[in-house]
């Protein structure tokens, strides 16, 4: 699983001043991915049939650029 931008705290644990605001600039420009976002692509891995490998899974909120 590879989540996009997630919405959670981890832009207030930075200690670096300019990283800091980087990533909160980043963060106000989209809307970013919520929790339940993550847990129903989880879900819809752990569900397929037995015979179904779900190898990769890409996450992102629609307007997050590369």
């Amino acid at each position: 699983m590879e989540p996009g931008a997630v919405a959670t705290e981890l832009t207030d644990h930075i200690t670096q001043p300019e990283a800091r605001a980087a990533s909160k600039k980043m963060a106000e420009t989209m809307t970013p991915l919520q929790a339940e976002d993550i847990a129903r692509a989880v879900v819809y891995m752990v569900g397929q049939p037995r015979h179904v490998a779900v190898n990769e899974m890409l996450v992102r909120p629609t307007d997050q650029e590369r």
